[in-house]
C-alpha cells in the first residue's frame, strides 16, 4: 500500500537504520577530489544504491581542467566520473536534486575512520559534508516514488566528484540539468547543527597570475633584470585596493623566485575574491584586466591570467523566496523548525541560481564542524530531512507553488 503524505506517515515509511548503515560504509571510503580511485568505488556504490529508483544511470566524464603549476606551466587536472540518474525524462514538471562524492580529505589525511561521539552524533569524513546529504537524496526519492502521483513528474539527480574544489569538471554538467527545471534541491549539509538554511549566497573565483621577468645578476648587473618577485608585490597591492563593501579579495600566495643573488624571473600568485554581488563580480573583472596592463607595463614584464570567478553570486528573487517558503511550511507540518541565514559560503547551488531555476541548497544532513577532523552529524536528521524533501516534492509536483 502506498503511504500517504501525512507527517507520521512519511517518517513510517522512511528506514531509518538502512540509512545509518549507508552513510557509515560511504564515509569509511575515502573520496578525497584528487583521490581518482576512490572516487571510482564511490561513483561504483552510488550506482548501485540509486538503482533502486526508476531511471538509466549514467557516470560522466569529467570536463577538461587544467590549472598552473609552481613553475608556471599550465597542466591537466585529473577528475573522478559523475554520476546522474535520469528519471522520466519525457514529463513536463521537473526537478533537479544535486551532490557531491567528494571530501576535503586527501587519501593520506590521518581523518579516515568513522566514530561515535554521543548516541545521536556520529564524526566522521563526510558524514554531513555529504555523504549523509547523499543518502538523504536516496532515501527521499525511494519515498516520494511511494507517493502516489510521483509518476507525473521527472526529476534528474547529479552527484559531482569536484565540489570542493569548484567544480570546474562538472560545472557544464550542472548548468546543462539544471536548465529549465520547476525547482532544484541540493543536499549541502545545514548551515548551522539546528538545521538553519543557508539563504542568499555570495560568489567565488579564484585566479593564478603568472609574471615572466628577466634574470640577471643582483650585484653586477640589476638593472638589466626585471623582477618579477616585485611585480607581483605591486600587484597584489593593487588588487587588493579594489576590496569594497560588496567584494573581498585575498591574496594568498606568491611563488617563483631564486636565490638572493639573482633577479627572479618568474613569479605566480595566487588570489581568491568574493563579490557579494553580479555588479561587484564584473566590476572586478574589468579592473583587473586594466590592472594587468598597468603592471604589466610598468615592470616591463610578461603576465598570464588563468581562472576566474567559478561560482556567481546567488541572490534570493521572488520565485526561489517562495520555495524557502514552502520548505518551511512542509518543515512546520513534520514538526520541524526551518529558519534561514544569507552566507559567505558558496556551493553548485551558486551555478544552479544562475540558470534562473529557484534552489534551496542545504536540504542535507543537519551538523557541523565540517571541513575538519571534528566533522559531525546529528544522526536523527537523516530521517527528519529524508521526509522534509519527500514532502516538498510531493508539494511541488502539484499546483502552482512557485
Amino acid at each position: 500500500m502506498k503511504p500517504d503524505t501525512a507527517p507520521q506517515a512519511l517518517l513510517d515509511a522512511i528506514d531509518a537504520d538502512t540509512m545509518l548503515r549507508e552513510v557509515q560504509a560511504w564515509s569509511a571510503v575515502n573520496t578525497g577530489t584528487a583521490n581518482i580511485e576512490g572516487l571510482e568505488k564511490m561513483a561504483g556504490i552510488l550506482a548501485d544504491a540509486f538503482s533502486i529508483l526508476p531511471g538509466d544511470i549514467e557516470l560522466v566524464e569529467p570536463a577538461t581542467v587544467t590549472a598552473i603549476s609552481a613553475e608556471g606551466r599550465e597542466y591537466e587536472k585529473p577528475h573522478g566520473k559523475h554520476m546522474v540518474l535520469r528519471v522520466r525524462p519525457e514529463a513536463e514538471r521537473r526537478f533537479v536534486l544535486t551532490g557531491h562524492m567528494d571530501t576535503v580529505f586527501p587519501v593520506d589525511h590521518p581523518f579516515q575512520e568513522v566514530k561515535w561521539l554521543d548516541n545521536e552524533t556520529l564524526n566522521g569524513p563526510g558524514t554531513a559534508d555529504m555523504k549523509g546529504g547523499l543518502n538523504v537524496i536516496l532515501h527521499s526519492l525511494r519515498t516520494f516514488e511511494m507517493i502516489g502521483g510521483s509518476s507525473r513528474v521527472g526529476y534528474d539527480v547529479m552527484i559531482n566528484s569536484d565540489e570542493e574544489t569548484g567544480s570546474l569538471a562538472s560545472r557544464g554538467l550542472i548548468e546543462e540539468l539544471a536548465r529549465g527545471k520547476y525547482a532544484a534541491l541540493t543536499y549541502e549539509p545545514s548551515a548551522l547543527p539546528d538545521g538553519t538554511l543557508a539563504h542568499a549566497r555570495g560568489g567565488t573565483g579564484n585566479y593564478s597570475i603568472t609574471i615572466t621577468g628577466r634574470s640577471a645578476h643582483a650585484g653586477r648587473n640589476p638593472q638589466d633584470g626585471r623582477n618579477a618577485i616585485v611585480a607581483a608585490s605591486d600587484l597584489v597591492l593593487k588588487i587588493k585596493a579594489l576590496e569594497a563593501e560588496d567584494i573581498t579579495v585575498n591574496p594568498a600566495k606568491i611563488e617563483g623566485g631564486a636565490a638572493n643573488n639573482v633577479v627572479p624571473d618568474l613569479a605566480i600568485l595566487r588570489f581568491n575574491i568574493r563579490p557579494k554581488s553580479t555588479d561587484a563580480m564584473n566590476r572586478f573583472d574589468g579592473d583587473l584586466d586594466a590592472i594587468l596592463k598597468t603592471v604589466e607595463a610598468e615592470h616591463e614584464v610578461g603576465i598570464h591570467r588563468h581562472g576566474g570567478v567559478t561560482r556567481p553570486p546567488k541572490p534570493v528573487d521572488d520565485k526561489a523566496q517562495r520555495l524557502f517558503d514552502l520548505v518551511k511550511a512542509c518543515g512546520a507540518e513534520l514538526g520541524q523548525q526551518i529558519a534561514w541565514k544569507s552566507t559567505g559560503g558558496v556551493c553548485d547551488g551558486n551555478n544552479i541560481a544562475a540558470t534562473g531555476v529557484p534552489v534551496v541548497d542545504t536540504m542535507g544532513v543537519r551538523g557541523g564542524a565540517i571541513h575538519s577532523p571534528d566533522e559531525f552529524m546529528i544522526v536523527p536528521s537523516l530521517r527528519e530531512r529524508a521526509a522534509l524533501s519527500a514532502l516538498v516534492l510531493t508539494k511541488l509536483s502539484t499546483g502552482d507553488h512557485l
